[in-house]
């Protein structure tokens, strides 16, 4: 492969992660959370979940991956809506016990296997990346590009996806950002939680209909 096809396919992945949607929320929500290492291992695990579907692409495994769509967008949908209700209940919990005040931080638990878990889901549940990485080698990668460059274009994708996204989680803490979300914690958590579950409804009927 030339230079210039892997700038190309470099640009086209970058852009893709750094498109707005469910993925940058849950990025977000677990960095306000948990701080830079729950939003960095959210990161992680968000680019690893993109290099299954980019590995998968590569191998040619484009039957089974569409054969399986419609289950893994309905699967996606309703994991963004059980993680807002989660969101949702404990807020709900913590109003109920009349604990704290509206700059309370976030109910959510701390810990970089729950951001891990979290980021890992949002993207491998995600049938839309499987779409992208399919087209995008079809389109940028040669026909006659062998195993060992098509298996660096997954990589390059992987790594450019958790680079993003970790990189966000660690400006978002070191700015300061991160903490000033945090003081508003109830009224943060109603918002991520209705964002969860209006983005995973809105997919579960699109799935659907």
């Amino acid at each position: 492969m030339e230079f210039s096809a892997w700038i190309t396919i470099a640009s086209v992945c970058a852009a893709g992660a750094m498109s707005p949607g469910p993925s940058l929320a849950v990025v977000v929500k677990n960095t306000v959370a948990g701080g830079r290492l729950q939003g960095a291992a959210c990161g992680v695990g968000h680019g690893i979940g993109v290099g299954i579907y980019a590995f998968a692409a590569v191998a040619g495994l484009h039957a089974i991956v569409d054969s399986l769509a419609e289950a893994i967008a309905t699967m996606g949908a309703i994991y963004l809506v059980y993680l807002g209700a989660k969101v949702l209940w404990a807020l709900s919990r913590a109003s109920s016990a009349g604990g704290g005040d509206s700059a309370e931080p976030s109910t959510t638990a701390p810990g970089g296997r729950q951001g891990f878990s979290e980021g890992f889901f949002v993207a491998f549940l995600n049938p839309k990346i499987a779409v992208f990485f399919l087209a995008l080698l079809g389109s940028f990668v040669p026909a006659e590009a062998g195993l060992l460059a098509r298996s660096g274009v997954a990589a390059v994708a992987m790594a450019i996806d958790a680079g993003w996204y970790v990189l966000v989680a660690l400006l978002l803490a070191a700015s300061g950002a991160a903490a000033k979300l945090a003081s508003h914690g109830r009224l943060l958590d109603g918002v991520f939680g209705l964002l969860l579950v209006g983005l995973g409804a809105w997919l579960l009927i699109d799935a659907w209909l």
